[in-house]
């Protein structure tokens, strides 16, 4: 990967609707000019609707009509955008993927590793879980690391990212609202940045089934930009002497014995 000085990034904080078509309208829509790297949240294709909903009907293929769209988006634009898609898996029960997509300047997907089942919900039994290895790739030169929604519980995740040479970590979600949530939600996207000195940039849906609260921290955990509730596009600059200095300040990778 190339060194790199700054990268522009913008969140898109938007609830997705029932309606695929709608969907990908927006995409368009809400994708701003000037940045190098736009992320849209989890499940942005379509939206999960009634806990226990069969998604299988909403699934298709990274190439399909919503890939297609995310990707002239992004050519259109200039850019490199992040935006969450049902995947058709081939399990038996015809249960999709949780993906990401990236498409524009770079080109790769991640799977979602953690289902929702905690808190009430079980999102195992409407969708599969992806395979365990991190997926790193390269916007326009910025090592980057994909995680979806509740992968933010999962340290070793984030950590393991870092160890493939992560220096962002892009993280869509549909962060569920209720008591305590935005409290979890603001301090673990800051814990995952300062414990592993690496950016993180979190869009996720907003209000009021979700949390809202899109945010890009840095690597010593210090807030450069974050979203109310509402919808919302949010932009913000990470640079790597950011990055470099808070590594000399707290070498815990370093330091680490485990």
């Amino acid at each position: 990967m190339t060194t790199w000085n700054s990268l522009r990034i913008s969140l898109v904080q938007h609830a997705s609707g029932l309606e695929p078509d709608a969907n990908r309208a927006l995409l368009a829509e809400l994708t701003p000019q000037d940045s190098d790297l736009v992320v849209f949240p989890e499940v942005f294709a379509r939206d999960f609707g009634k806990p226990g909903s069969d998604l299988s009907p909403y699934a298709e293929g990274q190439d399909g009509a919503f890939g297609t769209e995310v990707t002239r988006v992004a050519e259109e634009r200039g850019t490199t955008v992040v935006a969450g898609m049902l995947e058709t898996s081939g399990d038996s029960a015809g249960r999709p993927f949780n993906t990401l997509l990236v498409r524009g300047g770079t080109e790769a997907a991640y799977r979602k590793i953690h289902l929702y089942d905690s808190f009430g919900y079980k999102e195992s039994d409407a969708l599969v879980a992806g395979g365990i290895e991190p997926v790193v790739v390269d916007i326009d030169g910025v090592p980057t690391g994909l995680m979806t929604c509740y992968d933010l519980r999962f340290p070793e995740l984030a950590r393991g990212l870092v160890d493939q040479g992560a220096e962002l970590i892009v993280l869509p979600a549909a962060w569920v609202a209720g008591p305590r949530k935005v409290d979890h939600w603001r301090t673990l996207v800051r814990a995952r940045a300062i414990e592993n000195t690496v950016f993180i940039a979190a869009a996720a849906q907003s209000a009021p089934r979700y949390c809202g609260h899109s945010m890009v921290v840095d690597p010593l955990g210090d807030v450069l930009v974050e979203a109310g509730e509402g919808d919302e596009v949010v932009a913000a600059t990470i640079e790597r002497d950011v990055l470099e200095k808070a590594r000399r300040t707290n070498p815990s990778l370093v330091n680490r014995r485990m």
